[in-house]
C-alpha cells in the first residue's frame, strides 16, 4: 500500500508554553498540591498560584513560591497588579488552564453562585479558560444535599472538568467518599486540559480500548507472556474520557498504582487471549472506535497442567499451540461507520510489517512503535509512533508522554 509522506515533525507538534493557575483553598489536602505545582514547574510549565485565606493555614506562601519558581498570590495582593490590570483581570486572561485543589464546601458554593469576595472567586470569573475541579472534604459534608445541589450546578457549565474525590481513610479517620484526587490524576486530566483547551469533542463517542499483556499458563505458577504493562491502553483510556467519550477499557494484568490511574470507566479484567477475545467480541458491536493496543500473546501452551509441575517433570520442549487473532476478527465484523485502529509493537523497520497487518486485518489505521529505542515502547512513560492509515496517509509522532500520544492518535482518527 502506498503511504504519502505527510510526517508531522516536533516542531509542527511542539506546544507554546503552557500556563496553569492553581487555586488552593483551605483543606488539608492541600498539601498534596504541592507535588503537582513542583511537578508542572519541572515540566517547563508557567505555573502560578493563588492561596485563598484558609488555605494559608495549611501551606505557607513561601512554600508555592519556591515550588512554583514565582511568588504566591493571596488575598494581600488583590490589587497588587504586575502590569496596571487588576490582579484578577489580568491572572484570569493569563492562564490557560485553572484548577480548583483542593475544593472546599466553601469555595463550591462560591462557583454555584457567582459569589465574588476573594482574589481567586474573582479571577474565576474573570477567566474563559476550562476549569478543573478536585474536591476534598469529609464525607458527610460531601454528601450533604446543599453540597451535592452546588456540585451538580456547577457541573452544569461545561467550563469545569470534575475529577471526583475518592473513597479511603481521611484525615478526621472517616473511611468513606472525599479524598482528593492524587497528584498524577491531576496532572493527567491538566495535560489532556492543555491539549483540547476544555473541548469535549468526543462526547457521544463510544470508544472501545484493549490494553496491557496477555498471559498464557503452563501451570498454575509459569505462562508465555510478554512486557506490556498497559501504561499506554490506561492513557488512552484517560485521554479519550477526558475529551468526553464513554470509555470501555478491556485489560490484562495491572499494576494496582495503574489502575488506580484509571478515569471511572467500565473496565473488564482478563489474563488469556481468549478471555480477551471474549469480551472485546461481546464489547465489540456497541463501539464507535476500537483501538487495540494491547500486546496479545501469539501462542499458548499446547497443554495446561493443574498442579505446578517440579523441576525436574518440566519438559524439555514445550508443545505450542496457536491463539485467537483477535485484531483479524474484529476486522471481519467491523461495520461502517466503525473504526478499528491496530497497534504493532516492533524492532528494526516498523513501517514494513505494520503497513502488511493495516492491510491484512482490514484495519482503518495501525499506529507502529519501536520497542529498542530509549524511553519508548514496553513500561516506559513515554512513547513515540507512526501513525499509518487505509487512505495512504503518514503521521509521524515525535518522544512524548504515552498521554499526550494519546491525544495525537485520537486527532488523527477524527480526520478518518
Amino acid at each position: 500500500m502506498p503511504v504519502s509522506e505527510n510526517p508531522e515533525t516536533a516542531s509542527t507538534l511542539a506546544t507554546p508554553v503552557r500556563k496553569v493557575l492553581i487555586g488552593v483553598t483551605g483543606g488539608i489536602a492541600a498539601y498534596k498540591v504541592c507535588e503537582v505545582i513542583s511537578s508542572l514547574a519541572k515540566s517547563g510549565t508557567e505555573v502560578r498560584v493563588i492561596l485563598t485565606q484558609g488555605a494559608q493555614a495549611f501551606i505557607a506562601p513561601l512554600t508555592v513560591a519556591t515550588l512554583s519558581r514565582h511568588p504566591a498570590y493571596t488575598d494581600n495582593r488583590f490589587w497588587q497588579a504586575d502590569r496596571g490590570k487588576p490582579l484578577h483581570i489580568e491572572l484570569g486572561e493569563w492562564a490557560d488552564v485553572l484548577a480548583i485543589a483542593p475544593l472546599t464546601a466553601n469555595t463550591l458554593a462560591k462557583l454555584a453562585w457567582g459569589i465574588a469576595d476573594n482574589l481567586l472567586a474573582n479571577t474565576v470569573l474573570a477567566s474563559t479558560c476550562p476549569i478543573l475541579l478536585a474536591p476534598a472534604m469529609n464525607t458527610d459534608m460531601w454528601e450533604q444535599a446543599s453540597v451535592r445541589r452546588n456540585w451538580q450546578q456547577v457541573l452544569d457549565d461545561p467550563r469545569y472538568h470534575p475529577l471526583e474525590p475518592g473513597a479511603g481513610i481521611l484525615a478526621c479517620d472517616r473511611v468513606g467518599a472525599g479524598r482528593m484526587a492524587e497528584p498524577p490524576q491531576i496532572l493527567a486530566h491538566l495535560e489532556s486540559l492543555l491539549h483540547t483547551r476544555g473541548q469535549r469533542d468526543l462526547q457521544g463517542k463510544r470508544v472501545l480500548i484493549s490494553a496491557g499483556g496477555t498471559r498464557e499458563y503452563f501451570d498454575p505458577v509459569r505462562f508465555i507472556g510478554n512486557p506490556s504493562t498497559g501504561k499506554m491502553g490506561v492513557a488512552l483510556a484517560q485521554a479519550a474520557t477526558h475529551r468526553g467519550a464513554s470509555v470501555t477499557l478491556v485489560c490484562g494484568p495491572m499494576a494496582g498504582e495503574l489502575r488506580e490511574m484509571l478515569p471511572p470507566i467500565k473496565t473488564i479484567a482478563v489474563t488469556s487471549a481468549e478471555q480477551m477475545q471474549n469480551a472485546l467480541l461481546e464489547e465489540f458491536p456497541a463501539a464507535d472506535w476500537t483501538l487495540m493496543s494491547a500486546a496479545v500473546a501469539d501462542v499458548r501452551p499446547a497443554t495446561y497442567h493443574a498442579e505446578k509441575l517440579p523441576k525436574r517433570l518440566l519438559p524439555s520442549a514445550l508443545p505450542l499451540a496457536s491463539v485467537p487473532d483477535i485484531v483479524a476478527e474484529l476486522g471481519r465484523r467491523k461495520q461502517p461507520h466503525q473504526k478499528l485502529i491496530g497497534f504493532a509493537a516492533q524492532t528494526g523497520d516498523i513501517v514494513t510489517p505494520a503497513l502488511e497487518k493495516l492491510e491484512k486485518k482490514q484495519l482503518d489505521a495501525i499506529v507502529a512503535n519501536p520497542i529498542d529505542r530509549p524511553d519508548a515502547g514496553f513500561g516506559s512513560d513515554t512513547n513515540e509512533a507512526i501513525w499509518l492509515d487505509s487512505r495512504g496517509n503518514r503521521r509521524d509522532f515525535p518522544p512524548c508522554s504515552k498521554l499526550q500520544l494519546a491525544h495525537y492518535l485520537f486527532d488523527a482518527i477524527a480526520f478518518l
